[in-house]
């Protein structure tokens, strides 16, 4: 184990450290302190390298470590196989979990100091083929603190968004794939709201961050604790503003709209691909039409997209095909870059991530259209007609920045475009051109 984190400084592996009592338990445990040296470097790594995920995989033959950094995976460390149970063991021994259980999943939580700043690492352990695997999120404090302003919304998207959360009551729901940035968003959504004045609660399964100043409510479906039985509970305790950590289910929505209807602020997530196609999942899920129109104040979509690194990203002579994409959303480009490759970014070109949004705005129009019980295509066609900014076009506003590349924008988007004249691209503010697949 020395030989694999010789290249580490001594002490780096000693700034994460749970409490005393953990530390000791595991000494007489495990019984190895060289597991928790390299337990800890493992950590330490991931932490420094901004991963949002650690993959420890056993295999036939080694136990391979992958950090998932901007969205990839990558990997960092490949191990003599013979270590996998002891590490597996010091993971759980941190997070509390049953050392002797290694037929059944089981779920834990860490919280770790890295040079006094605090870090949550979310577990889950699966037994597998040639052992059991680990996957721990690392939460990072830190995103929780960021301001709007940090996180990357185009100028007038961001207006816009400040406009609908000053709003006293209504739905505002954030949509997006697993990853997308959600959290941060809803989170920051959160704080520019939050004041000694007012009643903020949330409603998570799990409670991912400790929020100053805001009242924190955690699910269990197991003894039918579901997000509808809290939140009907919590619109008795006189909330003002309230975090629903996703809609699931017909029931959940219902409450949240009576919620909004009876003069509360509400946000929450859904997994769906853009802003138009939350809409209509709600109304498959059952919710009238005309309940929906009144209540939905704002629908955000994003995604995440890789940034290219300051570093090494170099201009070039943008082929063909990738000025033809941006010419068809007429935007001009004065510089192309492209990813080079540097030791900061790991050589991948890219050093961290870029959010694209797209704000649907209910406004009075688009309340009467929803009344109606629509189909998706006729809502995509109202939205461009009222001027909304799509992913995509959001997107390739930040490539003409030099921020990101074309290729990283079209993989990050789900959209297509069917072929239109130079001139239509940008009609309606970035959408009149395309259809969304």
């Amino acid at each position: 184990i020395d030989d694999i984190i010789d290249d580490a400084k001594e002490d780096s592996v000693r700034l994460i450290e749970a409490s005393v009592e953990d530390i000791a338990a595991d000494a007489v445990a495990a019984g190895q302190s060289p597991i928790i040296k390299l337990v800890n470097y493992i950590l330490y790594n991931a932490v420094k390298d901004k991963a949002s995920d650690i993959h420890i995989e056993p295999g036939d033959r080694l136990l391979r470590i992958r950090y998932r950094v901007d969205g990839a995976l990558y990997q960092s460390l490949e191990l003599p196989m013979n270590l996998a149970p002891a590490v597996a063991s010091r993971i759980k021994i941190m997070a509390s979990l049953d050392i002797s259980e290694r037929r059944l999943p089981q779920d834990g939580r860490i919280h770790v100091l890295m040079e006094k700043h605090p870090i949550d690492l979310r577990i889950s352990t699966l037994p597998g083929q040639f052992g059991e695997k680990v996957v721990i999120r690392v939460l990072d404090n830190e995103a929780i603190n960021m301001s709007l302003q940090q996180l990357g919304f185009s100028a007038d998207i961001y207006e816009q968004f400040r406009i609908q959360l000053e709003k006293p009551n209504g739905i505002a729901l954030v949509t997006g794939p697993t990853g997308s940035g959600k959290s941060t968003t809803l989170y920051s959504a959160l704080n520019t709201v939050n004041s000694i004045e007012s009643n903020v609660c949330t409603v998570e399964d799990p409670i991912e961050f400790q929020l100053s100043g805001i009242n924190q409510f955690q699910t269990n479906e197991k003894i039918g604790l579901t997000f509808g039985a809290v939140l009907r509970s919590l619109l008795r305790q006189d909330p003002d503003t309230v975090l629903i950590g996703e809609i699931r289910d017909e029931d959940t929505a219902r409450v949240a709209i009576q919620a909004a209807l009876t003069g509360h602020l509400v946000f929450s997530t859904l997994h769906t691909n853009d802003a138009c196609g939350t809409v209509t999942r709600l109304l498959d899920m059952g919710v009238e039409g005309y309940l929906l129109a009144a209540s939905l104040n704002m629908v955000l979509a994003q995604r995440l997209g890789r940034r290219l690194c300051p570093k090494c990203k170099k201009p070039y002579d943008a082929p063909k095909d990738v000025r033809l994409v941006m010419e068809r959303y007429s935007l001009e480009v004065e510089t192309y870059f492209r990813p080079v490759g540097c030791k900061k970014c790991r050589n991948t070109g890219f050093s961290g991530r870029i959010a694209m949004h797209e704000l649907l705005v209910i406004d009075d129009h688009m309340r009467e259209i929803i009344a109606t019980n629509p189909t998706l295509g006729v809502l995509r066609d109202a939205a461009r007609q009222s001027g909304m900014i799509t992913l995509r076009y959001d997107g390739l506003r930040k490539v003409k920045e030099g921020i990101t590349t074309v290729e990283e924008v079209l993989r990050s988007s789900n959209e297509g475009w069917a072929p239109v004249k130079k001139d239509e691209g940008a009609r309606g503010r970035g959408g009149e051109g395309e259809t969304q697949s």
